[in-house]
C-alpha cells in the first residue's frame, strides 16, 4: 500500500489566516488534557482561506478583447474580478460592476491599456449579503469616449443562462 501526499489549491494568499493549533489527544486516563475549541474559520488545510469563484465563459470580441468575469467569495467577503487581454491596439474604457441583493451594486472603472498583455481589474470587496448566487458580476470594454463604441460585455453568469 503506497501513501501520496495530499495536495489542494486555494485561491487566497497562503498565511491569508492561521489556523488554531492542532488539538492535543489526551492520554488514557488524563482528565485534564486539554480540549480544543470549536472554530468557525473556513480554513483549507492551514494553507489560507479558501476562495469560492463563479465565473462565466471566457469570451471575445472581433476587434481583440478577451475576457472572462467572475464572483469570489471568501470567508465574509464577495467581490468581482475580470481577466482580461486587450490586443486592439488601443486603451479602452472599461467598468465592472458587482450587483448584490436589495439592488446594491459596487462599480470600478479599470484602467485598460493597449500592452497586450493579460491583466486583471476588482470591485472592492465588500461583506456578504446573502448566498454567493444572489451575485452577480458584469465587465464592460467600450473605445474611449462618450460616444465609444461598446466591444465587448463580459459576465459571471454561466454560459447556458446566457440562452433565452
Amino acid at each position: 500500500m503506497a501513501v501520496l501526499p495530499l495536495t489542494v489549491a486555494s485561491a487566497g494568499q497562503v498565511g491569508d489566516a492561521r489556523p488554531d493549533p492542532a488539538p492535543v489527544a489526551p492520554r488514557r486516563g488524563d482528565a485534564k488534557a486539554p480540549t480544543a475549541a470549536p472554530s468557525s474559520s473556513p480554513l483549507l488545510l492551514g494553507l489560507g482561506l479558501a476562495t469560492a469563484a463563479r465565473c462565466g465563459p471566457e469570451l471575445g470580441s472581433p476587434e481583440g478583447m478577451e475576457a472572462q468575469t467572475c464572483v469570489l467569495t471568501q470567508g465574509s467577503d464577495t467581490w468581482a474580478r475580470t481577466y482580461y487581454r486587450n490586443a486592439t491596439g488601443e486603451a479602452l474604457d472599461s467598468v465592472l460592476s458587482l450587483m448584490g441583493p436589495g439592488g446594491r451594486t459596487v462599480q470600478t472603472r479599470c484602467a485598460t491599456g493597449a500592452d497586450d498583455e493579460p491583466a486583471t481589474c476588482e470591485t472592492p470587496r465588500e461583506r456578504s449579503r446573502g448566498v454567493p448566487d444572489d451575485y452577480t458580476a458584469v465587465a464592460e470594454f467600450a473605445e474611449r469616449g462618450a460616444g465609444g463604441a461598446l466591444l465587448l460585455r463580459s459576465g459571471s453568469n454561466s454560459e447556458s443562462s446566457d440562452r433565452s
